[in-house]
């Protein structure tokens, strides 16, 4: 599937490892699009529709137990599918600028390289659930795991994971973002968040001029 890039809206998502500051960047960014005069939608996945908010508690609660890794992905693929549908899409005809929180890179390094499944297998459901919709910006936010995990109390399924299953998919965020420069930018969660708004600022302005104030 050829990746499609809309030419109305701006497509921004937000990655990284847990506890990497991406609800505190996404605020931050927010607030500027906003005092620009931008129309600024803010989702997540799972759990930016009704729908994906029974799946987000599927796939995140602790009391789901362990899943199969297959049936997770597809979990997050119907996640996906629904949030594209229902809200990205429509938003991004109208012109606004879209920031995710999660998108496909989620399921690849999450479920690919975390679970151990077959990446591509992975890509090619997501890609179709998605209809091969791609951001035109992706931010990671990368940070080294064990120092992610200080900064949250309790864990969800997937938080839980051992450090080595979030260190692999620390390595595939940086691995996505290493294939395709133009549209990833990686900064280092370490920073202050100033500093990492000024960042991710600077990436996403050269591509508010396909957005509608």
């Amino acid at each position: 599937m050829d990746p499609l890039f809309t030419e109305t809206g701006v497509f921004v998502a937000l990655e990284g490892g847990e506890g990497a500051g991406k609800s505190t960047q996404a605020a931050l960014l927010v607030e500027w699009l906003q005092t620009r005069g931008h129309h600024v939608l803010l989702t997540r996945e799972p759990g930016g529709t009704e729908v994906g908010k029974v799946l987000r508690h599927i796939v995140l609660d602790n009391d789901t137990g362990e899943l199969s890794p297959r049936t997770e992905a597809l979990i997050y693929a119907a996640d996906k599918a629904e949030h594209v549908d229902q809200v990205v899409l429509p938003a991004l005809a109208e012109g606004a600028v879209v920031l995710t929180d999660r998108y496909v890179d989620s399921t690849l390094a999450y479920q690919g390289a975390g679970r151990h499944l077959d990446i591509s297998e992975v890509e090619h459901i997501a890609r179709w659930a998605t209809s091969s919709l791609r951001p035109h910006l992706t931010v990671v936010l990368d940070i080294d795991p064990a120092v992610g995990h200080t900064r949250f109390e309790g864990a969800d399924r997937i938080e839980a994971e051992p450090l080595e299953f979030h260190q692999r998919v620390r390595q595939h965020f940086l691995d996505l973002a290493g294939a395709d420069p133009v549209h990833y930018l990686v900064v280092s969660g370490d920073g202050t968040p100033q500093h990492i708004h000024d960042a991710i600022r600077g990436a996403v302005e050269p591509w508010l001029g396909q957005a509608t104030p």
